[in-house]
């Protein structure tokens, strides 16, 4: 089964692929095939993802996947949440045709900054990645698979490490004594929000739909 994953991130597909290895699908993204990306307007993590999933699923007439996540703050009211990616607004950079890994770059710095003036003076640092996961068979799918995880921590005061993207370098895990931007590749693939959803998601394609 072709199965297009709503995003047009090669890392995320790249990791997903690895996590959904061994199933009977061609896990594709929906940017090979041409497909532009979907309005997020919802205020939840799964109505963003089924957004997205179908939205690939009609453009692609057949099945799809989506990931929806985010950093979950409760001091902050929940924030970043569902806009984590854009927290500081979405950046303007000069030039069009600018890299998309140094745009990137630059939205993660201001995001971060973002996140460090809102929690300034406060000991409350609790929070929390989410990751949530909606595949459907086509798009008026009445019964969608859905996994979600969460990936618990604390924001630091200031960044450490060198790896990952987003709040990585401010979240710590104090199950495994270091932030997530320090952590190697493979241990974060096997405990991240991401990973665990996946975990839950395989378990689903291969019981519901007999993958």
């Amino acid at each position: 089964m072709r199965l297009v994953l709503a995003s047009n991130n090669a890392k995320k597909l790249g990791e997903l692929r690895a996590l959904l290895g061994g199933l009977d699908i061609e896990l594709v993204s929906q940017g090979e095939l041409g497909i532009a990306e979907a309005e997020e307007p919802y205020a939840t993590f799964v109505e963003n993802a089924l957004a997205k999933a179908r939205h690939a699923a009609v453009a692609a007439g057949g099945a799809a996947i989506a990931d929806d996540s985010g950093l979950v703050v409760p001091a902050l009211a929940g924030a970043p949440g569902v806009v984590s990616a854009v927290f500081a607004g979405e950046l303007s950079i000069a030039g069009e045709r600018e890299e998309r890994e140094t745009r990137r770059r630059a939205q993660d710095a201001a995001n971060n900054a973002l996140l460090l003036e809102r929690l300034r003076g406060t000991t409350a640092r609790a929070a929390y990645f989410v990751s949530t996961l909606v595949a459907l068979r086509h798009a008026s799918d009445p019964e969608p698979l859905v996994a979600t995880a969460r990936w618990n921590g604390e924001i630091l005061h200031s960044a450490r490490g060198q790896g990952g993207f987003g709040y990585d370098p401010l979240m710590y895990i104090p199950a495994l004594g270091a932030t997530v931007a320090e952590l190697a590749p493979e241990v974060k693939n096997r405990h991240s929000h991401r990973a665990q959803a996946a975990a839950q998601m395989r378990g689903l394609l291969a019981e519901v739909w007999r993958l």
